[in-house]
């Protein structure tokens, strides 16, 4: 489920918006430059000029006919991520429009690859596919997402995702009763979970295992969503919920011993 930005395949899948270039080799730069924006943004021209090889001018004015085709946008740093005096520094982040323009060709193989599959073998068989497509990303994640403290554990998860192209961040969650939220600003098989959402529910529980904790996807790219959001419970209120069962176990006990 997870895309290797750094990859040729990666590198050739080109924003629709892209090809105003004067050659061939313009444009596929221009659409590798759209596509680390949408997966590593907000970033800044020296670090995309260091992933993609470019000099300074080069690179601005790659971003240049980006900015003019409506395809990206610029951020100002926030006040404490500013360092030193001069103008503050400019991060470069995706739009919708430059999302929606990349091309998911592969999208339609997938799709129809997993139809049938649906028609000879049933929908659990799609299941069981989606369940091993996320198993090697649960196995990269595991030893990262252990190492980190508990209460650590969702931000470690989100930064691992990053890493594949996810854009995901963590955050307290605005709901009575505590956990947080992870969410996910892109999905590499959201058109392919919108007819097959037996991936996002792969997804999800793996993110449960994971955390070893009780998550609940709120919402999805796949479904029309901004974000693909997922609540993950507070732990102090799953490890409390035992532990107050139990004392009651043991007063009723002591209770009956003491009559």
């Amino acid at each position: 489920m997870s895309e290797n930005p750094t990859s040729a395949s990666a590198a050739s899948a080109r924003p629709a918006g892209v090809p105003s270039g004067t050659g061939k080799g313009e444009r596929d730069t221009r659409a590798r430059v759209a596509r680390l924006i949408l997966e590593r943004g907000p970033i800044t021209a020296s670090a995309l000029g260091d992933r993609v090889g470019l000099t300074p001018a080069a690179i601005r004015r790659h971003l240049d006919a980006l900015l003019a085709d409506g395809m990206i946008e610029v951020r100002r740093a926030r006040p404490q991520t500013q360092r030193g005096r001069g103008r503050p520094a400019k991060w470069f982040a995706i739009t919708d429009a430059g999302r929606s323009a990349f091309v998911h060709a592969y999208d339609d193989l997938a799709s129809s690859a997993l139809r049938f599959l649906a028609e000879t073998a049933g929908e659990q068989a799609v299941a069981e596919f989606a369940r091993r497509q996320i198993a090697d990303l649960e196995r990269r994640y595991h030893p990262v997402v252990q190492a980190a403290p508990p209460h650590q554990r969702v931000r470690t998860l989100a930064e691992a995702l990053s890493g594949d192209g996810y854009a995901a961040a963590a955050a307290k969650a605005p709901q009575q009763g505590g956990g947080e939220q992870l969410c996910q600003h892109h999905c590499p098989v959201a058109h392919v979970a919108a007819e097959f959402p037996q991936l996002c529910e792969a997804e999800t529980e793996a993110f449960s295992r994971l955390l070893g904790l009780p998550v609940q996807r709120l919402a999805t790219i796949a479904h029309g969503d901004g974000v693909c959001t997922t609540h993950v419970s507070s732990r102090s209120l799953c490890q409390g919920t035992p532990a107050d069962g139990q004392n009651t176990a043991d007063n009723e006990e002591s209770g009956r011993t003491s009559q």
